[in-house]
């Protein structure tokens, strides 16, 4: 009986992973302009970050705002902000990729992988987080309205 049920389960995982590589090759989908906008406003975002730039994240988060980071502790606007202002890590390298992206109307939700590499403790460090950030349209640009980030094993 067991050996009737293996090449039934194969057929569903195969059939699985067939819709996989659309969504892994993301990178390679002919985007939307709104899609290409939101995936602009990701990489400024967190240029805007890493060079404390808060006036440019100011104009990004919504009064609403709310997050929760890899440690699962919970912010709102004031807390980004001054996350922001107060960063002083050095970064070689933060490199966003792996976008998909699902449209709503006026509402967005984006997931992201974002890779950075910096020294710690004198030695080469890697990180890799998981996003998904939410947002809503208000009189022509975008808004986060949430945002929350995960520590990724890949």
């Amino acid at each position: 009986m067991g050996g009737r049920l293996l090449p039934a389960g194969l057929l569903v995982l195969v059939a699985a992973l067939a819709a996989v590589p659309a969504q892994v090759r993301a990178q390679d989908v002919v985007r939307e302009p709104e899609e290409l906008e939101l995936i602009q406003l990701e990489r400024d975002w967190d240029q805007a970050f890493l060079q404390n730039d808060t006036a440019f994240i100011d104009r990004v988060l919504a009064r609403e705002f709310v997050a929760v980071y890899p440690d699962g502790s919970k912010g709102d606007r004031a807390k980004e902000l001054a996350n922001a202002a107060a960063f002083n890590q050095k970064i070689d390298s933060s490199t966003l990729d792996d976008f998909m992206i699902q449209m709503h109307g006026d509402t967005a939700v984006v997931w992201f992988r974002r890779s950075l590499v910096g020294p710690s403790k004198g030695q080469r460090l890697e990180v890799t987080y998981r996003y998904l950030d939410v947002f809503v349209r208000r009189d022509g640009r975008w808004q986060c309205v949430a945002s929350q980030s995960l520590k990724a094993t890949v």
